[in-house]
């Protein structure tokens, strides 16, 4: 899900938006984030059915996942947002000589998690549903897939970058939308993750150097504390 303002300030025009609309590809829904009203555009089913047909021929665990309608209706305020977080981070990789290769969001890394903590009970006529992994095999499985173990929980950032560098290694860059409600041991817990964080004021996202103009915003420092 992403704002329009943001699709057509990067990617596409009104008329394209619109045109996508009536051909029953994209939806859009007027919304309020934070203390200001967008509109949001998700795809529809027909809109994904069409991107599935014309995927790229590639190996699965490293296809970029598409996604119709809004997954997390209550999230929706925070997950309008990853959109602008990703393309300032994009922004940076490029000018850095890198190649985006997709985008892993926070919901697919913690299903991959559900699926190895809960693989031992495939089969187990006696299984409960619970966990059936001790602590050494889920740092393990974090340490493999670059995650970091916090007071024995797997912190999962909001989205994963997958990019090319320019000595042709594969990296990953952890991204963490920060908003007013990151305070206490959330906000610690968060930086020492070591995610980059993206400030959000009000519906605008900002990096490292992101100031909202005409003065700082009362959540400014509790930002820079955690910007990586």
């Amino acid at each position: 899900m992403v704002p329009r303002s943001d699709l057509e300030r990067s990617v596409a025009t009104a008329r394209e938006l619109d045109q996508l609309r009536q051909d029953g590809l994209i939806s859009t829904t007027p919304y309020m984030i934070g203390r200001q009203r967008t509109t949001v555009v998700t795809l529809t089913r027909e809109g994904l059915e069409l991107l599935e047909q014309h995927r790229r021929d590639g190996k699965p665990d490293e296809r970029q996942a598409f996604y119709s309608g809004v997954a997390r209706v209550k999230e929706l305020s925070h997950d309008s947002r990853l959109y602008a977080a990703y393309r300032q981070a994009h922004e940076r990789l490029t000018a850095d000589g890198a190649k985006v290769r997709r985008v892993v969001l926070e919901t697919e890394l913690k299903r991959d998690y559900q699926r190895f903590l809960q693989e031992p009970n495939r089969g187990r006529h006696d299984s409960i549903g619970l966990p059936r992994r001790d602590r050494e095999a889920i740092s393990k499985w974090a340490s493999e897939r670059d995650l970091p173990v916090i007071r024995g929980s797997v912190r999962f950032p909001d989205l994963r970058i997958e990019y090319e560098s320019q000595d042709g290694t594969t990296q990953g860059q952890d991204v963490e939308v920060v908003t007013e409600n990151y305070r206490g041991t959330h906000a610690a817990s968060t930086a020492a993750a070591g995610f980059k964080c993206h400030r959000v004021t009000s519906t605008r996202v900002g990096g490292a150097r992101g100031s909202a103009k005409g003065g700082r915003s009362r959540d400014d420092r509790l930002a820079e504390e955690m910007m990586r």
